[in-house]
């Protein structure tokens, strides 16, 4: 199999044509057109792959109108999202509003939207680490944006709209880490369950308090929470709004790790280095990992057992499956 370098895929065509083939080889033609086929079916899969991680959970069918409540969201103004992408391919985002423990306002929902566009087009990411500014996680919504659009129709909106952009941070194709210090409450719990992984300082907690608002989460934190620690510990926790410590958590399964510092700067570091464990290769080979372990979760058996055929085939014959098969040679 062959792949396109130019297309973002594994392995230049020319260089294998120019090892097995000369143009007088009477099967050099054929070798175009099957080149020419395998591309033409790579860019197809990788479009749809694309596809389908970007795809909305809502659109207009539901009463969706995305443009709309963005120029509400845009009234509430505060704070912000970064993003840095260091050489290693594992980026930071950081929600900046300490003053409100890094609540989400309205401009922080939509850049976080953007940010998560920007991931999707990183090629050469691997990793994502989620962080709060000021030493805590995140306390959920503004509420100063809350109450301004406290309807019905404008609070399933943003309903829809934060479910679509946390949706689509879980299936991007990058391991994703959150680090949880000091407070992750409410929407900042909903926030912790959109990535593949949790990791906790000392001290720290992860609370969905939203019984104590009058509330059931609403940015897709029940279903995702029910995954990951059953249906009847997640009842336990959005029932009884509990508090949930680094201990608890590691029982539950809810975190990975307790890290040992609760300091901003080396509990970050702390998280680069446990991170670093499952990144460490290619892009193109943690993408595909990532992107097979979404289908197998999100997918019926067949349908998921297809995306990994597809996208085996992105990476069978690539640099670093060859460069493996040159390092061992020989089963040992």
């Amino acid at each position: 199999m062959l792949f396109a370098e130019d297309n973002g895929f594994l392995f230049s065509p020319s260089a294998v044509k120019n090892l097995y083939y000369t143009p007088c080889d009477k099967n050099y033609m054929f070798f175009e057109m099957a080149v020419s086929l395998w591309k033409n079916l790579l860019q197809t899969t990788k479009e749809r792959i694309l596809q389908q991680r970007r795809m909305s959970l809502y659109n207009g069918a539901h009463g969706y109108d995305e443009e709309l409540l963005k120029k509400k969201l845009q009234q509430f103004a505060g704070g912000s999202i970064n993003l840095s992408k260091e050489d290693n391919g594992i980026g930071i985002l950081t929600l900046n509003n300490p003053k409100l423990m890094n609540a989400f306002t309205g401009t922080m929902m939509v850049e976080l939207q953007e940010r998560v566009t920007e991931l999707e087009n990183w090629k050469d990411g691997k990793g994502l680490i989620i962080c709060g500014a000021g030493n805590t996680f995140c306390s959920g919504s503004d509420l100063n944006a809350v109450k301004a659009i406290s309807n019905s129709q404008d609070g399933m909106n943003m309903c829809m709209f934060m479910q679509n952009t946390l949706t689509r941070l879980m299936r991007l194709p990058v391991i994703s880490v959150a680090l949880v210090q000091g407070k992750a409450v409410g929407g900042g719990a909903e926030l912790t369950t959109a990535c593949d992984f949790r990791l906790m300082t000392p001290g720290s907690e992860i609370r969905f308090v939203h019984k104590h608002m009058g509330l059931v989460p609403g940015w897709g934190g029940a279903a995702r929470l029910v995954r990951i620690v059953g249906s009847g510990a997640a009842l336990q926790l959005l029932s009884g709004a509990a508090r949930v410590d680094p201990e608890r958590a590691l029982h539950l399964g809810l975190s990975e790790e307790t890290l040992l510092s609760s300091d901003e700067t080396r509990a970050l570091e702390e998280a680069q280095a446990w991170l670093s464990q499952y990144t460490e290769g290619p892009a193109s080979v943690i993408q595909a990992v990532k992107k097979v372990v979404t289908a197998g979760r999100e997918l019926p058996v067949e349908a998921a057992l297809r995306t990994e055929k597809d996208v085996f085939g992105t990476v069978w014959g690539g640099p670093a499956n060859l460069q493996a098969l040159v390092r061992r040679p020989k089963h040992k």
